[in-house]
């Protein structure tokens, strides 16, 4: 098949659409199939390098790194159009969602999106945004998705908020893979050493790790209060907050401000490469958030045999079972009883552990991109099949075609 990926964001941006489109590329090449991705220049003017196309585009002003294409690229749109994609796989609701739909459009290919993203968690981040409520919400996404052919959610949550939108599109579940390998591989003791001494973290010290983009939807704020209400000392564990985004500068004026400074340590920002070091450093992961479509680092943690302590929240179905590889808690008090818990009993500890790499099984890649792959050859036959009973219908319009036309889509 061939195949286009449409995307607002790419390599320039740490995320998980990002991870997502990564894997999912691999995997659909691995598998024979030919992969072309469209996404936004990250410097502005318009290029082509490898199977990725580049389009022009200015700073969106709305979010840090979002930038929005600007016209002029018409030719590289004529140029996908007469590749003739059998399908094209939005993963934006915005900026290249409109080129994709358009392609689509041109050459019948099979339209599908992945809904990454919950956006009444971000609308503090739009102009005017505090004043867009759920039924803004709500209509943009019926109107914006009304063309695609199937939609794909990562959970059962997501699914669940889109059809409360009033989002009417057929849906298929597919909880996004990652290279589960690399969070097992052996990490030299050097670089964990050396992570712990650019952080001023002692060699006996316990390690709680917070690790994702800093955003206020991330609620790591609450973290932060969180570990001060379980006044765990420093001597004994700290939590590590690794990860850059427009909190970043509050979240450290606040550990200040609740004399947290020997409690707790950004780091800032990692190297991809370096991102399984920190989890293989850490004894505990936590997060706060509620605005995850499924979370990845919540997957990358069960690969790499971290006990969770995370928000209760629906998108940790399968993820997060209370008791065997961790605790959902509901407030700051359960939090620190659960980090306290699971810090205190190292036979706990190893079991919550083994039963998080057992877990972690289910969200590999190979099974991400044959799920993927499935649904475009299910598709793509129900696509030719309606597409073969018009022709037919138009060439003999006398006809009776109704029950024909159930019969043959039929699943």
């Amino acid at each position: 098949m061939k195949i286009l990926i449409t995307t607002d964001l790419f390599r320039s941006t740490i995320n998980g659409v990002v991870t997502s489109v990564l894997n999912l590329e691999e995997e659909l090449t691995r598998q024979g199939h030919e992969v072309r991705i469209l996404t936004v220049s990250d410097r502005g003017k318009a290029y082509h390098e490898g199977n990725v196309w580049y389009l022009r585009s200015i700073p969106s002003g709305i979010y840090p790194g979002v930038r929005i294409p600007v016209p002029g690229d018409g030719a590289y749109r004529r140029e996908l159009t007469e590749w003739m994609p059998d399908i094209v796989h939005s993963q934006c609701e915005f900026c290249t969602f409109s080129y994709g739909k358009r392609i689509a459009e041109d050459t019948g290919a099979v339209f599908i999106h992945t809904c990454h993203t919950l956006y009444e968690q971000y609308t503090k981040y739009i102009p005017m945004g505090k004043y867009l409520g759920p039924a803004a919400v709500s209509a943009c996404m019926r109107w914006r998705l009304h063309p695609v052919d199937r939609l794909i959610m990562p959970t059962k949550k997501v699914e669940r908020t889109f059809k409360s939108y009033g989002v009417e599109n057929k849906t298929a579940i597919i909880p996004t893979g990652i290279q589960l390998e690399q969070f097992s591989a052996p990490i030299s003791q050097d670089i964990l050493s050396g992570i712990r001494e650019a952080c001023g973290i002692g060699p006996d010290v316990a390690i709680v790790l917070s690790l994702g983009r800093l955003g206020f939807e991330k609620q790591v704020d609450e973290l932060l209060y969180s570990w001060k209400e379980a006044g765990i000392s420093g001597e004994d564990a700290v939590l590590l907050i690794v990860g850059g985004g427009p909190a970043e500068n509050s979240l450290r004026n606040l550990a200040k401000e609740l004399d947290l400074e020997k409690q707790v340590y950004f780091y800032g920002m990692a190297e991809p490469k370096m991102v399984p070091a920190f989890y293989r450093l850490a004894d505990l992961f936590v997060c706060a958030s509620t605005s995850e479509t499924q979370g990845l680092t919540y997957v990358e943690a069960l690969a790499s045999g971290l006990p969770l302590v995370c928000r209760r929240d629906p998108c940790l179905t399968g993820v997060l079972e209370h008791g065997k590889n961790g605790y959902s808690f509901r407030g700051r008090e359960e939090f620190g009883s659960y980090v306290k818990e699971i810090l205190r009993d190292g036979e706990k500890r190893e079991q919550m552990s083994a039963y998080s790499r057992e877990l972690a099984k289910a969200f590999g890649t190979e099974a991400f991109g044959r799920s993927v792959s499935s649904l475009y050859k299910k598709e793509l036959r129900a696509h030719e099949s309606a597409f073969v009973f018009e022709e037919s219908e138009n060439a003999f319009p006398e006809w009776n075609w109704t029950g024909y036309a159930d019969a043959k889509r039929l699943p």
